[in-house]
């Protein structure tokens, strides 16, 4: 499908078709979702032949969130500055290289630097993917490429915990990241040759250290961008509190198997994907920040429930019922996700398109700081029940709802 001229702020000359776009973008925002699943059930593993604890080598996944989400910071005056290509063919080396480091190294302490190196690296791909869709599209045609990208993004929480499993069994947790490391290499061959530079020479900025500060500060006040960053960011951070609490509450309270665990996981996973197709065709008629307020309000009213479920005695473990009480309000949590992000992200960006790889980067820095705080809230809150994870999911539902309210309204005559 190639690139319409009816679309009213699309691709210049030379740019790619939409679907091999939207396929080149998804693999570098899958960047993020890939390395973090991916090794999951290689914890134990990584922990015996590196003689490490748990909580060391908890800590090889708690950095690669600071350094996925500080790193974004960098990337966005970079790719400003210099295009979208360069920095990215730059950040694309190094996630090879980080992942590389990963598969070598030989005790606890390595792994954790390179992962750190694997994370800086890796959140290049995650600032281009947004700067590059609004280079070549208007806000609602970003939502729609934005919906596609979810479609790549969203099979990876479903097959990296299932690729990384079968590696673990058949060659080691070490072929995890030289699998992970072929990943960087391919996206770095497919950008040298598939993506042409999206942002022309003329609309660059050249900033020093105090003028991006300036600009992130101008994105942290200016409502246009902080509301629906800020509705974007609680959304992941109820996808992070399920992502870290989710094992516990379904492996030991609902004594579902682990092999079961991984098709819970994938249901919820698919629910997203739909919901961000669904999306692809809902911007048609609605405007993406209609979609947004109702979609994060539907989020916090799930979140609402999930927490009566989480403390009634319908929530006890080990019956079905019990199960089916908690996945069916998760679920829809989990769903609203793809509903939210494609259009928050296109309504805070659409403002901004001579900055857009600074608004990308502080985007990004919103939506994993409050990820991983969501995460580590969930964590300190255990108290053996799913109340914690349940509690994360709707104060995040409930801030992300407040947040889109008090986002700028759509321009008028925009279809509501």
């Amino acid at each position: 499908m190639s690139v319409r001229p009816e679309h009213a702020a699309a691709a210049g000359a030379g740019q790619p078709p939409m679907l091999k776009l939207a396929l080149i973008l998804g693999l570098l925002a899958a960047f993020g979702p890939l390395s973090i699943d991916m090794y999951l059930p290689a914890f134990p593993a990584i922990g015996a032949d590196l003689k490490a604890d748990a909580a060391a080598v908890q800590a090889t996944l708690a950095l690669f969130f600071m350094g996925i989400a500080g790193g974004q910071l960098v990337y966005g005056p970079l790719a400003d500055r210099f295009g979208r290509r360069r920095p990215l063919l730059a950040g694309c080396l190094l996630y090879a290289a980080g992942s590389i480091g990963c598969a070598l190294a030989t005790d606890v302490d390595q792994l954790i630097a390179f992962r750190l190196v694997q994370a800086l690296g890796g959140c290049a791909g995650m600032v281009m993917s947004r700067a590059v869709i609004r280079d070549l599209f208007d806000e609602r045609h970003s939502a729609v490429m934005l919906a596609r990208l979810m479609l790549v993004m969203g099979a990876a929480p479903i097959l990296a915990p299932l690729i990384g499993g079968q590696l673990l069994e058949i060659a080691g947790w070490r072929a995890i990241f030289w699998l992970l490391s072929g990943v960087g290499v391919l996206a770095l061959v497919v950008v040298a040759l598939f993506l042409p530079e999206s942002l022309p020479a003329e609309r660059r900025r050249r900033q020093g250290p105090g003028e991006i500060a300036l600009t992130y500060l101008r994105f942290a006040i200016d409502r246009r961008f902080i509301a629906p960053a800020l509705a974007s960011g609680a959304a992941m951070g109820a996808m992070f509190a399920y992502i870290s609490g989710s094992p516990f509450v379904f492996i030991e309270l609902h004594q579902v198997p682990p092999a079961a665990y991984g098709w819970l996981f994938g249901a919820n996973a698919t629910g997203l994907i739909l919901a961000s197709q669904f999306n692809a065709r809902l911007v048609r008629s609605t405007s993406p920040a209609a979609i947004m307020r109702r979609a994060n309000l539907v989020q916090a009213v799930a979140g609402l429930v999930l927490v009566a479920v989480a403390i009634s005695a319908v929530s006890t473990p080990g019956t079905t019922l019990a199960l089916v009480a908690i996945m069916l309000p998760l679920f829809l949590c989990i769903a609203m996700n793809g509903l939210i992000n494609p259009n928050a992200t296109a309504v805070a960006m659409a403002p901004f398109g001579a900055r857009a790889g600074s608004a990308a980067a502080l985007l990004g820095l919103i939506q994993f700081g409050t990820g991983a705080i969501s995460a580590a809230i969930v964590g300190a809150l255990d108290d053996g029940t799913a109340w914690p994870m349940a509690a994360v999911i709707a104060g995040m539902g409930i801030a992300g709802a407040i947040a889109a309210r008090l986002a700028a309204p759509a321009p008028a005559g925009t279809r509501r």
